[in-house]
């Protein structure tokens, strides 16, 4: 009897993660079946070489840089010289304080000026005419990611969602094994994470009518996965991660509404930096010191980072600004706002997201600019800065000392890169089961080492899967960046991921001793509620850059 029960067991553990990469895979490949938007909106027709050239975006920044939406290859005409964009009143042109101007039917042209069709735009001694889309004939740039046609059928939302709920379920049964005893508080978790799943699918589909439902798919899947890893190691954790991801998908939903106008974003910029500086400032205040940094808060026994809400700012701020996102003034705006956020967290010895925003400042830099110079710039003040740091607070560099070296001082300074690293390894591919591992009574378990518990009890697979999600959203942000509305989407789509990810990276190599241990979080998986909500607004600037997500009325430009 003993052993059907142990074959019953393992069984379970190679059905979870088979499930976890259907799962996974499923998701992905229903974003890359669904059908986008292919045809161009408008033409622009260059008279002066006799191009056709398709406008895919309602907004297009038109310049020499190869970072522009549109490049003209024209000497006379300024690296980033100007933005055509769409609007409910129709399309527009704005200068980028570009060097020779920009005109409309001869006529010098500065802010937003109207156009009609057959107007001609002067840059340079480029000439181009606005034309209807009905007059392109030829192939309009395709991704990869997505399928050009495919006759497979994807994968229902409420499918998808009752395959995660049994995931939960089959962790739940696992809770219950290692207590040798039927266990309430996993199930009672789990019927959480089923009545969320449900509420959050009800109201995105029939509230807020959004057509696709992948993306919150994998961060429900992710997030019950956390709450029940928590359920024996401390309950109120795992309560706390549901509470934080219900407020957290709020959220999300209230800054789709919010994002929807891309002129809203604008004009509350200036707000959203401010009040993001102002949250730094109380941290660095009334910060508690915790493992070496003061990045925590304590209001009525509850503690809160700042920091992590201030990362949905920062990519609001840096990806804002629209039809002037290329003067050189809102560029400079941009370095100062980063340079203090940045310097903000190294004074509160949050060296970890200090790095992920920093990370993040040259994604947007790149992608705003297609500048190189103020990257490599960047950098160099990066080093600098560096340098002084270890100069000033020599205890720094001594965290960093063990580094690569884990294995050699496994008692002491590398204590919990080295349990991890054993611990994978006994974990095998299928894990041990939930709540049999001993990485769970190591310091920070929940959350630094998060990705180690979920190798050792769920197995490789299960862990390599999660951190495939992450690396999956940096891919599809990518690939709906080519034709989203707005470039403020296209940009924070591509940042939020990338922050993301960067986050991952440190959180998986640093406890795994590939990079030094920062103590950050995996993004919806380690325990946190701050991280959690972060998390959860991040997704939602990927989100608002599917054109999937958006009503045919709204992509028409009727609403």
């Amino acid at each position: 009897m003993q052993f059907f029960a142990d074959v019953a067991v393992v069984g379970l553990r190679i059905l979870l993660a088979v499930y976890a990469v259907f799962i996974v895979y499923q998701c992905f490949g229903s974003m890359r079946r669904q059908k986008r938007q292919e045809a161009p909106l408008v033409m622009l027709y260059n008279k002066t070489i006799r191009e056709k050239i398709p406008v895919l975006c309602w907004e297009n920044s038109i310049g020499r840089s190869k970072g522009s939406d549109i490049v003209i290859s024209d000497p006379t005409v300024s690296r980033n010289h100007c933005v055509l964009l769409r609007r409910k009143d129709g399309w527009f042109v704005s200068d980028s304080d570009s060097k020779s101007g920009t005109k409309v039917n001869g006529r010098p042209v500065a802010s937003r000026h109207r156009l009609s069709l057959d107007d001609e735009i002067q840059i340079g001694s480029t000439t181009l005419c606005l034309r209807r889309a009905d007059e392109f004939r030829g192939e309009v740039p395709h991704h990869w990611f997505f399928s050009k046609g495919s006759s497979k059928p994807s994968v229902s939302a409420p499918l998808l969602l009752i395959l995660v709920n049994l995931f939960h379920l089959f962790m739940a049964v696992e809770v219950c094994i290692a207590y040798h005893q039927f266990c309430l508080q996993a199930f009672e978790v789990w019927l959480a994470m089923v009545l969320f799943s449900w509420l959050l699918y009800t109201f995105s589909r029939g509230v807020f009518l959004r057509k696709n439902f992948e993306l919150e798919t994998l961060a429900l899947f992710l997030t019950g996965t956390g709450a029940l890893l928590l359920v024996e190691q401390n309950i109120m954790d795992s309560w706390i991660q549901i509470i934080a991801a219900m407020v957290g998908a709020v959220g999300y939903m209230l800054m789709l509404l919010f994002i929807a106008n891309p002129d809203r974003i604008v004009k509350w910029r200036m707000a959203v930096m401010i009040i993001a500086l102002g949250f730094l400032a109380i941290n660095l205040i009334f910060g508690v010191v915790e493992f070496g940094a003061a990045n925590r808060i304590y209001i009525g026994g509850v503690s809160l980072q700042p920091s992590e809400i201030v990362k949905i700012a920062y990519i609001f701020v840096g990806a804002s600004a629209l039809d002037h996102l290329q003067t050189k003034r809102n560029l400079l705006e941009f370095i100062i706002f980063s340079a203090l956020c940045v310097g903000a967290l190294a004074l509160m010895g949050d060296f970890g997201t200090a790095l992920i925003f920093f990370v993040t400042f040259l994604v947007i830099s790149i992608i705003r600019s297609g500048d190189y110079k103020t990257v490599i710039l960047a950098v160099a003040g990066a080093a600098f800065a560096v340098m002084l740091i270890l100069q000033f607070k020599p205890y720094i560099a001594d965290r960093f000392a063990i580094w690569g070296h884990a294995l050699e001082d496994p008692y002491d300074a590398g204590y919990q890169q080295s349990g991890v690293l054993t611990y994978i390894s006994s974990g095998g591919l299928f894990g041990t089961g939930v709540g049999n591992g001993i990485l769970r009574y190591y310091g920070a378990s929940e959350t630094d080492l998060v990705f180690g518990i979920v190798s050792e009890e769920m197995g490789l697979i299960i862990a390599l899967a999660i951190a495939l999600v992450i690396f999956g959203l940096v891919i599809y942000s990518r690939a709906i960046s080519t034709r989203s509305r707005s470039t403020f989407y296209s940009i924070s789509a591509c940042c939020a991921a990338a922050m993301m990810l960067t986050q991952t990276a440190l959180n998986i190599f640093g406890s795994t001793d590939i990079l030094p241990l920062t103590g950050v979080t995996l993004p919806f998986v380690s325990a946190g509620g701050s991280s959690m909500i972060s998390c959860w607004g991040l997704l939602a600037f990927i989100k608002a850059a599917d054109e999937r997500t958006y009503s045919k009325a709204i992509l028409n430009g009727k609403e």
